[in-house]
């Protein structure tokens, strides 16, 4: 399904019941709104799961300009609005968990509860300098085949995402929850994060 918003044509996927509570799913950056099935084998019970593709990524357009994990926040509330949400859970992984704290963030009574998984309050130095190099060719082989497969405007839309993942290294104003802003978030929250042990 498509809907016109904020100048872009986003893609979305609903799954489940249309009458029981909305969930929405939102993908790491590159993702697509069908990602959950990595998570999930089937629909949570009680649910209906809605699975957008941010803008940029996946089968939505949209891939030109500056992205903002702020910008992708406004949208999916537009989409809310246009499937006649007032409220949802919501469960983001990564650069998803990012767009749902600004969610959380911006219109705190509309997030009831949300997962956020591997979503930073800020990107560390380690993580700057890893996108400072990020590139299409540093991605595996099955890696970059699966982009190719997931990203519906070809090389541009890929070029495009290399881009902006190389800009987040010297962006400091989009990724930048501070406690004084965490402390707006009035919906039930669960923080999701880990890392790998050291090798020996």
């Amino acid at each position: 399904m498509e809907f016109e918003v904020n100048g872009y044509r986003m893609h979305y996927s609903g799954f489940g019941n249309a009458a029981d509570e909305p969930l929405l799913w939102l993908h790491g950056w590159s993702g697509t709104g069908v990602d959950w099935k990595y998570i999930f084998k089937d629909v949570p019970p009680g649910f209906r799961l809605i699975g957008p593709d941010m803008r940029g990524n996946g089968a939505s357009s949209g891939f030109q300009g500056t992205h903002s994990f702020r910008q992708s926040a406004r949208d999916i509330f537009a989409l809310l609005d246009h499937l006649g949400i007032r409220r949802a859970k919501v469960i983001g992984l990564s650069g998803g968990g990012i767009a749902a704290l600004h969610m959380a963030t911006q219109q705190p009574d509309r997030i009831i509860a949300m997962i956020a998984i591997s979503a930073p309050p800020y990107f560390p130095a380690q993580a700057r300098a890893i996108q400072r190099q990020f590139s299409f060719a540093s991605l595996p082989e099955t890696e970059q085949t699966a982009m190719r497969e997931r990203s519906r405007g070809g090389q541009k839309q890929i070029d495009w995402l290399m881009e902006q993942t190389r800009a987040m290294a010297t962006t400091y104003h989009d990724v930048n929850f501070t406690p004084a802003i965490l402390v707006t978030i009035t919906a039930r929250t669960l923080i999701v994060f880990g890392d790998c042990p050291s090798p020996k």
